[in-house]
């Protein structure tokens, strides 16, 4: 497997100087690509630079045409804790109390999480180990995720003082509203069961197979025709922050347009004449 870190990720260093790039990337096999968040003694925690390594890498990815999924996974004893809280801490001793700081950190990060939901390619989230806070965000945003059954969710901002008002917007869009409320105002553990049950995951499986499960399903969404993808991913998120009758006006536009693309002339052809679609990517 062969890793290609970006000049941009490369750029991006931790605030202890490391020259190594906090997110990796890897291209296991043709039109799927592993971005690894690499950083597993802060927990992957979202520094200023890993969410840099993250959004450059997603961001060219994206417009990659030799790429159709992207997995995202971690290395180390945690998926992701949240954001780096002791990064933060040190900007308290800045001259604005740290609030200058404190708003590039969530800038970043809501421009992190809508990288990830307008990349045109399918983002799989590979959830070995615990996911919280703006972690758990990170899951909840990704198109899809795949969970080991040992893993844990949480939203624990408010035992700390710090209620997890951004984590809470892809959490309230992907979990019953009750069920996203119980775990931000109580900040408890949710297992992997329950992380299914309730959509924050599609599903779980052993640890050892969490990757491997991962990369089937990236393997799946790659043999599709990348343009029919791309306009389905887009017109998802469009569609389902809108009143029902212009959802539908709007799905209605997004299918004349694509029954002209050569991809569904082809593919509807190949479905009647009964033969394996030669997908053009157009």
């Amino acid at each position: 497997m062969k890793d290609h870190a970006t000049p941009m990720q490369a750029a991006a260093l931790d605030a202890t100087g490391s020259d190594a790039p906090p997110v990796t990337v890897a291209r296991p096999q043709p039109g799927i690509a592993i971005v690894t968040l690499d950083r597993p003694a802060s927990r992957n925690a979202l520094s200023i630079a890993m969410m840099a390594g993250l959004h450059a890498a997603i961001s060219e990815l994206g417009r990659d045409e030799e790429i159709s999924a992207i997995v995202l996974a971690a290395n180390g004893p945690a998926f992701c804790a949240g954001h780096d809280l002791k990064e933060m801490t040190a900007h308290r001793t800045d001259d604005d109390g740290g609030r200058a700081f404190f708003k590039q950190t969530m800038d970043a990060c809501a421009a992190l999480m809508l990288e990830i939901v307008a990349c045109p390619k399918p983002v799989i989230a590979a959830v070995h180990a615990t996911a919280t806070a703006a972690g758990c965000q990170l899951v909840a945003t990704s198109d899809l995720a795949i969970a080991a059954d040992t893993a844990r969710f949480c939203t624990p901002g408010v035992n700390i003082g710090l209620f997890c008002s951004t984590p809470m917007v892809a959490l309230s869009r992907n979990v019953p509203r009750k069920r996203a409320m119980e775990m931000l105002l109580l900040g408890d553990m949710m297992d992997a069961s329950d992380a299914v049950l309730y959509g924050l995951v599609n599903r779980a499986v052993p640890a050892t197979d969490v990757l491997d499960a991962a990369l089937e399903m990236a393997q799946r969404v790659a043999a599709k025709s990348p343009a029919t993808v791309a306009i389905g991913k887009a017109a998802f998120y469009a569609q389902i922050e809108k009143p029902l009758a212009d959802a539908y006006a709007y799905a209605a536009e997004v299918m004349v347009e694509n029954m002209m693309y050569r991809d569904a002339a082809e593919g509807i052809g190949a479905f009647i004449e009964k033969r394996k679609p030669t997908w053009k990517g157009c």
